[in-house]
Order: structure tokens, then sequence, then C-alpha cells
């Protein structure tokens, strides 16, 4: 178990027992009471509390505990609000989104969220800072001179780094090691002593092997371990620092993370006068190209400098700049947010509608109404139910004489009174009920086109398939509809001047009906011959009982048109029904699907929504 280092580590304990959190054993029980006598009698103070931190050998072995913290670290407290905020949207989003874009899609944005997960659990204390570089760079060399004794080997041999070495300022970054797959034995610790190494308290330097190493799994584990660390040291030589697989395979990918950047220029002191100026120009100006912005204007960007690790010109400059960046303890979170942008980047294609704004608008859901009703048929049942009407009202306020006319018509003529087929089925055969079908389908693949367009391919996927999947059956069910919905069984209602009509209408019978037996009577002599008010009154038994007829029928018109309309309405509003039912509402669905995930891939850029 590693020694307490200084007082602040012990007051830490002290807190942490307080609240009763960690594990420990009886050493650690034990240290922490001396701790709070000490604190109490400073001059009191056991001499085995003293600090051991200078006396530590040079390769100590580092245990998982480290001032009472498990695995090295204030856990949680790597990351602030927005950043915290965004992670969660993005978690929301992956899952969300896993059953409608494939594994492969998602899988930076899954791997972003594993690192931030394992990286939150570990010591945000300390920030991991990788030096990379080429062949003969001097990376190593440089490497060395931080931490100011022979830690990596350097050498005309190449490749001289074989594996990743590490080298740490401060306890309890055995965590991130772990991480990164240090073994102990690759582990170091600085030379220097004093208040140089107070400032780099907290720094984890990791020598890696060359990016341009002829041996494969070199460069396999550059880019390992650069996705593990907080910021990286780029080490380029006056020779190479315009490598194309440098800026191709690394610096322009990496453009995001030039916040946690560092490019240094190696081996200034072998260009004369004023060559080493043009030379950190010209790679100023292929890293502006690479899309790391310089700061020029105040926007974040690289940090860039020349020095020489052979003669130390420049080294101290360097190491002022990491005290200040590892002391600021925002590395973790910013590189993170890089990958979180990255990711985003990624992810645009599946998530960003291009044109106008996806979904179904009432026109939109108007025209599939109508083809759906179309398809069923409404429109010749409204005008069937309407003919029943009149029909059923000519029969209530016509004349006897036409009503046994039309009867000995229909005894004659089998058939003759029956309704015209609905117009759906009037072709032979099958014919009328696939073309019924075939309306249907159409229907669906419009409304589905309509709502898919302008979403991204997965999502006009998914809604064009929840659309297909509503419509199995349609046809079917709307059958079943329109037969229900249909024209109504029975005779329709009567209004309220019916019973006034067949009154009026019986009345025009009876006086044919007197008129003619008064006639009759003056023909047998049983009544006194006068011929003029019987023919009068049959005249206007006649006249009158076909007029009756007339204006039933003339009033009837309003009625009959009402009622087929209403019968229209309730079978276009079963339709609709049934079409909203299977396939507008899956659609909607989709829709409001994706428009969480639109907003959770908004929340996950840092974007403002505001206004729209």
């Amino acid at each position: 178990m590693t020694a307490v280092t200084d007082d602040t580590d012990g007051t830490a304990e002290g807190r942490r027992a307080r609240r009763g959190e960690g594990r420990w054993d009886d050493g650690l029980i034990a240290r922490r009471a001396a701790a709070r006598t000490a604190r109490g009698r400073p001059s009191e103070r056991p001499r085995s509390e003293e600090p051991q931190k200078r006396q530590e050998p040079q390769e100590p072995q580092e245990s998982d505990e480290y001032d009472g913290l498990p695995r090295g670290g204030a856990h949680g407290d790597a990351y602030g609000g927005r950043l915290r905020g965004r992670l969660d949207a993005l978690r929301e989003l992956v899952g969300l989104s896993r059953t409608r874009i494939d594994a492969s899609t998602l899988a930076e944005a899954g791997r972003v969220l594993d690192e931030a997960a394992a990286r939150q659990r570990l010591s945000a204390r300390h920030t991991v800072v990788a030096v990379a570089g080429a062949t003969g760079s001097g990376k190593s060399m440089l490497f060395n001179a931080l931490a100011g004794v022979q830690i990596s080997d350097t050498g005309l041999r190449r490749p001289t780094t074989s594996a990743p070495i590490a080298c740490s300022w401060s306890d309890g970054a055995a965590g991130l090691l772990d991480r990164i797959g240090i073994p102990g034995r690759l582990r170091r610790r600085p030379l220097h002593g004093g208040l140089r190494d107070a400032a780099l308290s907290g720094l984890v330097l990791v020598d890696l092997p060359d990016h341009d190493s002829a041996v494969t799994a070199h460069r396999d584990q550059v880019d390992r371990v650069l996705t593990l660390v907080d910021a990286v040291i780029w080490v380029v030589d006056p020779e190479k620092y315009a490598d194309a697989v440098l800026h191709e395979r690394y610096l322009r990918p990496l453009a995001g993370h030039a916040e946690v950047t560092f490019v240094v220029l190696n081996q200034v002191d072998r260009l004369p006068g004023d060559a080493a100026d043009l030379v950190l120009d010209d790679l100023r100006r292929l890293l502006d190209e690479d899309g790391m912005a310089l700061g020029e204007h105040g926007e974040p960007g690289a940090t860039v400098l020349a020095l020489s690790a052979m003669t130390g010109e420049g080294v101290g400059e360097l190491r002022d700049m990491l005290g200040q960046f590892v002391q600021e303890r925002g590395a973790a979170a910013r590189r993170l947010s890089a990958d979180v942008d990255g990711a985003a980047a990624r992810l645009r294609p599946v998530y960003v509608a291009d044109g106008r704004r996806p979904g179904l608008d009432e026109p939109a859901r108007a025209e599939f109404t109508d083809r759906l009703a179309e398809a069923v048929g409404a429109a010749a049942v409204g005008e069937a139910a309407e003919r029943e009407w009149r029909r059923n009202a000519g029969k209530a306020c016509g004349t006897p004489w036409l009503r046994l006319w039309r009867w000995y018509e229909e005894s004659r003529t089998p058939g003759a009174g029956i309704e015209p087929v609905d117009r759906r089925t009037q072709d032979e055969g099958d014919e009328g009920e696939i073309t019924a079908r075939q309306r249907v389908e159409q229907a669906v693949r419009a409304v589905a086109d309509e709502a898919a367009a302008g979403l991204p391919a997965p999502w006009a996927q998914a809604v064009r398939e929840s659309a297909v999947r509503g419509a199995a059956g349609l046809p079917e069910e709307l059958d079943v509809l329109a037969v229900r919905a249909g024209v109504p069984l029975g005779r329709p209602p009567r209004p309220a001047w019916w019973p006034a009509a067949v009154l009026t209408q019986a009345a025009m019978t009876l006086l044919q009906v007197f008129g003619g037996l008064w006639l009759v009577g003056q023909i047998v002599g049983v009544l006194e011959p006068e011929l003029l008010p019987p023919v009068l009154v049959m005249l206007a038994g006649i006249i009158g009982g076909p007029l009756v007829e007339w204006a039933c029928s003339a009033a009837a018109k309003g009625p009959a048109r009402r009622y087929g309309q209403d019968a229209e309405r309730r079978l276009r509003e079963a339709a609709a029904g049934c079409g909203r039912a299977r396939v507008l509402d899956p659609v909607s669905a989709e829709l409001l699907r994706y428009r969480e995930v639109r907003e959770q891939y908004v929340a996950v850029t840092g974007v403002s929504t505001t206004g729209r």
C-alpha cells in the first residue's frame, strides 16, 4: 500500500472516513487516526507520517488504491453540467435508435459513451498526455527531457520505443494506466523535485511508439492509446513536419481535438538563422489547412511551439504550458467533448433531414381519406341511399294507380326493382376486388412517400415499413365496413310532413272514388242526373293525385340528398378511422419518434433550438 504523500490527501481521507466511504485496512485506519492527531497537534506529528514522495524509488509499484480513493480518483467530478447533458442526450439517442439504425452506424457513439463512463470512474485529478511522433523526430528525447531522467530509450536504432512507457508526477494514476494497458514495469517517476514538479502534479506522460513504424503492432498501439488519453503532444522535426501520413491519418481526422493537442517542432537547433521561424510558419499553415485553428482570431486551437530536446531550448516553456494545462483539470472533459462532437458529425446523415420539414400535413391526410373513400365506394353508397330514400317517398306519397302499375311492371320483369351493384364490384370476376385493393395500396404508398419525404434514409424506411405493416388486411377490413356502414337496412326515416302528404293523397283518391260512384249512381238512375258535379269531383281527384305526388317528389329531393350524404359521410368516416388506426397512427408514431431523436441529436450537438 502506497504511503500518504501530503496533508491534503490526508484531509481527503479524513473526510471520506467521516462519511464511512471506501475500503480501509488496519494500516490505513491507523494512519488516518494519526493524521487526525497530527492535524490537532502539528508539532507532534509522527515522523512516519512525513511526506514520502521524494524518497520513493524511480520505479514504484503502484497499487490499486491511493489516498483512500479506489482506483485513483474523485468519481463523478470530471464532467460539467453541459457535457453531462450532452452525454445523457447521446445515451438516450442511441437507445431510441437501436431498432432503426444498424449497429455499425452507432458503434462510434457507443464507444464514446463507454469511454466516458470508464474515464469518469477514474481520477479527475490526473491528466494523461501522450507524446507521439514519427521515427527520428526525437519524441523519446523530449519525453526524457520533461521527466529529467533517462526513462525512454533513445538511439540510432529504429524503432527505439517498442511499447508505451508512462511517467507519473503524482500518485493515484494506476487506474488510468491500467485502462491504457501499461504494465507496472513500464511505469516511472520523474527525477526532478521541488516547485517545478509541483506545477506538474497530476500529469501522466506516455511515450508512444513511432506512428510510422515498420512494425504493424507499434502502429496499432499508437492508434489504440490515442483514443484513451486526454491530450496529445505531436513531435515533428524539420524534415518530416509535412509528412502526409501524419496530417492525413492523424491531424486532419483529429482536428476537432485541437484544444487538447500540442504540436512541437523539435530539433530547431539544426536550423540556421531564421530557418526555424520559416519552418514554424509553414507548420502553422499546414495545421490551419488541417482544420486545427491556431487561435489567431480568438477561436480555440492547437498549441504550437518550437524547441530542441537536445539543447533544452524551449523545453521549459513546454513544461510551463503543460503545468498550466494540467492544473486546469479540464483536458478529460474537453477531449470527451471533442469525441462527442466527432460522433455527432458522423451521425448527422442519419438524423438531420434535408429540405422541407418532415411530417404529414392536413392536405396529405385529406387526400389519403379521399383515396380510401374512393376505394370503399362511399360516393356510390351515398347515391344508392339517396335513391332508396326517394323511392320510399314515392311509394308513400304516390297515387295508388301508379303504385299498382309499378308493381305490375316489377312482377313482369324480375329484378327490375333491384338496386345496381356498387361500382367497386361492377367488373366481372375478381377484377373489381383487385381494383379496390390496388386503390388502397396506391393510397398507402402515396401517404407513406409524403410522410417520408425529406427524412434521413433509416427513418424514411421505418416510416414506409410501418405504413406497409398497417396496410396488411386493410382492403378486407374496408370491405366489412362497406357492408356495415353502407346503405342502412330497413326503411329510411320519414319527415314530419309525410303523414299530411299521405292523407292528402288518400283524399285525392277518395275524391276520385266518390266522383266515380256519384256518376255511376246517376247513370243507373239512383241519383238525379247532374253530370257536372261528379265530373268535377273526379277531375279534382285525378289531377290532385299526381300534383301531390310531384310536390312530394320535389320536397323529397333535399332530405334524400342529405340522407345520401349522411350515408356517404358515415362510410367515409369509418374508412378514415380504419385508415387512421392502421396507417396514419403508426406513421405518426414513427414521425414522433424521429422528432424525439432529432431533439436528442440537437442536444448532443449542443446547438440551441431557440426559434426552431
